[in-house]
């Protein structure tokens, strides 16, 4: 038995997004905790599942507002580490009307960045059932060594591998290089949590089915899940391929996070069934919960900190069958 059902590492940071306008007609911006890897830990520890974070803030304000942050939600931070000399990063997120994002980061560089593959807790990452990461770990050397460190351990323990690609273009110095990285990961995952935009920058292919099943043929990954926004979501397993459409709510009011409450329920579904143990049924089931969640999270401002339970989840599953 490992003592840890998902360990993730990677990026945390403040996500100021945008809440309002002051008296002199400037927005004005909150700052809720976020991260893409801690996002998913956040949701699978609303379900009940035992998280640790691998990762790196600095020394200040916001650094010691997101360790508090982490701890609050029941998340392990005992391989959190503090950076006396580099910032917290920090992102702006800019909505627009039809409920796409555009990010400005802080991180040049950013604590995030400074994670070195000595400060990587081995055996934190040999005691878990999956290992959750991304690219933006990846960006810059010393944290890419970081990272891929802990994904050959985790894998050599016998962990499930997860991958989220979560292109942020302006991280990168080239997007062949993210190529390089994103293929990376397609080459240690057991379940890829990929979006529509980034099937198509990978592979060329327009179709998402085309693009999925290229991405196949490259490399053998046993569940692929892809997020479509307001289309909805599918899952890619053996010869099934199941859609399942999405929960779009008036009271929606920005998108950050969603992808990332998805990916976490998902995961909580493997750790339920196994990976190869699902069928249609299953798949289904995983992806209305799943697509669910997501639209909840819509309605709030931030992701970690306002994360629905499985209760919230069934409940509003249950009025939209009604």
């Amino acid at each position: 038995m490992k003592k840890y059902d998902v360990v993730t590492l990677g990026e945390l940071l403040i996500d100021f997004t945008e809440n309002g306008i002051s008296e002199q007609g400037n927005p004005i911006y909150e700052a809720n905790p976020g991260g893409a890897p801690c996002n998913v830990l956040a949701m699978l520890t609303k379900l009940g599942r035992k998280t640790a974070f691998i990762g790196k803030v600095g020394r200040d304000i916001f650094g010691n507002r997101l360790q508090t942050a982490l701890d609050e939600v029941g998340i392990d931070t005992a391989n959190l580490m503090m950076d006396e000399d580099a910032r917290t990063t920090l992102a702006f997120v800019e909505t627009f009307e039809d409920g796409d994002r555009d990010f400005s980061f802080y991180r040049n560089p950013g604590a995030d960045m400074m994670l070195k593959e000595s400060e990587v807790d081995m055996e934190l990452v040999e005691d878990t059932n999956i290992f959750h990461f991304g690219t933006l770990s990846m960006t810059h050397e010393g944290v890419r060594e970081a990272t891929k460190k802990a994904v050959e351990g985790a894998k050599k323990a016998g962990a499930l591998i997860s991958f989220d690609p979560n292109l942020r273009e302006p991280l990168w110095k080239s997007l062949e290089d993210a190529r390089q990285q994103a293929a990376y990961g397609f080459s240690r995952c057991d379940v890829l949590k990929i979006s529509d935009n980034e099937i198509q920058w990978f592979t060329g292919e327009e179709d998402y089915d085309a693009g999925i099943r290229k991405l196949r043929e490259q490399y053998d990954i046993p569940l692929i899940l892809l997020s479509m926004g307001k289309e909805g979501s599918r899952a890619y397993y053996k010869d099934l391929c199941v859609e399942v459409k999405p929960f779009l709510q008036e009271k929606t009011i920005e998108t950050t996070g969603a992808g990332d409450t998805f990916g976490g329920c998902c995961l909580h579904y493997v750790l339920q069934n196994g990976i190869h143990n699902f069928d249609e049924e299953k798949l289904t089931e995983m992806l209305t919960f799943a697509n669910a969640a997501a639209s909840i999270v819509t309605t709030r401002k931030g992701a970690l900190r306002v994360m629905p339970d499985e209760k919230e989840v069934r409940d509003f599953l249950e009025a939209q069958n009604a």
